[in-house]
């Protein structure tokens, strides 16, 4: 079984959804993004947005490997800088598109 974490832009909450179980149903462990309960992140202080930051770079540090939800394409500033991370750290990464 591997152990796969999920990295993507918030705004693609259905498709990381979708991935997640995908990934599951075809047997490996899935490690997702915790979602914001309000959709409003500026209500969340620098330290807990380090927070949030902080315990997504320690699921890819438990990971095989990382899934990148690159819909259309895109990869966002934290998206790129957990790719890069991983790649640092010997993962595997695994693009949705190309």
């Amino acid at each position: 079984m591997k152990v796969i974490t999920i990295c993507g832009s918030l705004k693609f909450e259905a498709d990381i959804r979708y991935w997640a179980e995908k990934l599951t149903l075809q047997g490996n462990c899935v490690l997702s993004i915790i979602y914001p309960t309000s959709a409003d992140l500026d209500i969340y202080t620098p330290e807990q947005r380090k927070s949030f930051a902080e315990a997504h770079k320690k699921r890819i540090d438990l990971s095989d490997a990382i899934f990148v939800v690159n819909k259309n394409g895109y990869v966002g500033s934290s998206t790129k800088n957990e790719i890069e991370y991983a790649k640092a750290n010997g993962k595997e990464i695994i693009f949705l598109e190309g």
